[in-house]
């Protein structure tokens, strides 16, 4: 089933680093050659200033992290190979601690430093608000991880993660047709878009699935460390399997009490999910067995993807999850997108973003996260969705 954005009724990059040969990153930092614009590029531009935006402090740090890492990978290989055209890129990352107003005030930073497109960002709310000025200056954007429906609403916008409905429909779709469950418990952080998307798109189509949804319970952002009323339910309801579609951070607690109270349904939750073994603290035994969906794994035997797996780990010294993937695969879509429209760097970044709307319809690119990756003028991206079961510490592909 392709991916699309056929569900209209409803995690982006972010990276401290450097370029050219890949430099060391750090918050607000950028490299390369060219020197620092203000406003809208042009003029005698030699480089692709592209930026990037999203949390490597606080909860969603994770993720952050893993975008900043992919995506600096990505620049260093193609600057490396030629860069865009012929030329270079720099590459310049700002930090919005998954906070909405602070993301806009990073994204001003990058449009004062000269941003011809904007790899971001990496949690929805933020996206959302920066989609609002990006628009309004027609500054192409990217975001490897956003996936509220109104991330792509405007027409510079464009994702390579899968929307918020289709994983919800998705996730229903997998848990009825392969008999996972007959009773079925949800618990969804009501505060939240990305949650809340997901799970309306979940019981929607969960009334064409051979289960019923027995237990809904809800939390908001002030009630997110106590899960034990929600788990009850579930468990005096008879839920075989408990749907969780929101972060990592609240699942480790999620499964940390389930366990404590002796409850020991399926666990099936979304790329939210990705992420959850590097939580500090947290008995990775507990998520044995949690299910996701996800679009990519790093036990994967594609050759593609182990040297990207390869490569990232001697980078970084870590192993790379989903959002690391979508960030690499957004640089590349980014590079494909521009050789395509035949853009240079001493365009306007508004010139840039009209041609590039255009011509991210007509690339193909075989990334690490789906072969053959095509996009609509609506910004979604069409792509097969994969299940993801954690055993023994590691993440494996369901079949």
């Amino acid at each position: 089933m392709k991916m699309k954005k056929a569900i209209s009724a409803v995690l982006a990059a972010t990276m401290a680093m450097a370029l050219l040969a890949g430099c060391g990153s750090g918050s607000g930092s950028d490299s390369g050659s060219g020197s620092s614009g203000s406003g809208e590029t042009g003029g005698s531009q030699e480089a692709f200033r592209i930026g990037a935006i999203g949390p490597v402090t606080g909860g969603a740090a994770v993720y952050g992290e893993a975008v900043k890492n992919g995506a600096e990978l990505a620049v260093k290989e193609i600057n490396e190979a030629g860069g865009i055209g012929g030329k270079q890129i720099e590459y310049k990352y700002e930090d919005d601690e998954h906070d909405a107003e602070k993301a806009v005030n990073a994204y001003n930073t990058l449009k004062d430093w000269g941003m011809h497109a904007l790899l971001g960002t990496v949690t929805s709310a933020p996206c959302v608000a920066v989609g609002e000025v990006s628009q309004a200056d027609n500054i192409f954007m990217l975001t490897p991880s956003g996936t509220a429906v109104e991330c792509v609403q405007y027409d510079n916008a464009f994702r390579v993660c899968f929307s918020d409905p289709m994983q919800g429909l998705e996730s229903a779709k997998y848990i009825g047709e392969n008999g996972l469950a007959k009773k079925v418990a949800a618990i969804y952080d009501s505060s939240d878009v990305y949650s809340t998307g997901i799970y309306e798109a979940f019981v929607k189509e969960a009334e064409n699935q051979d289960f019923e949804v027995v237990a809904a319970e809800a939390f908001t952002a002030e009630s997110k460390t106590d899960f034990s009323v929600q788990l009850q339910k579930a468990k005096d309801a008879g839920a075989e399997l408990v749907f969780l579609p929101f972060y990592y951070t609240e699942a480790s607690l999620v499964l940390k009490q389930a366990s404590g109270m002796n409850y020991e349904p399926i666990f099936f939750g979304c790329d939210g999910m990705d992420g959850i073994l590097a939580v500090e603290g947290f008995d990775v035994n507990l998520a044995n067995n949690l299910m996701f969906m996800s679009p990519f794994t790093p036990t994967s035997e594609d050759e593609t993807i182990q040297k990207f797996v390869t490569d990232y780990q001697d980078a970084y010294g870590d192993t790379p999850n989903q959002f690391a993937a979508d960030a690499y695969d957004g640089m590349y879509a980014i590079k494909a997108a521009m050789e395509e429209a035949g853009v240079t760097p001493d365009m306007s970044s508004s010139d840039i973003c009209d041609a590039l709307k255009d011509a991210m319809t007509k690339i193909s690119i075989d990334g690490v996260t789906a072969k053959g990756l095509t996009w609509e003028a609506d910004g979604e991206p069409s792509k097969e969705p994969m299940v993801v079961r954690i055993a023994d510490g590691d993440y494996a592909v369901v079949e």
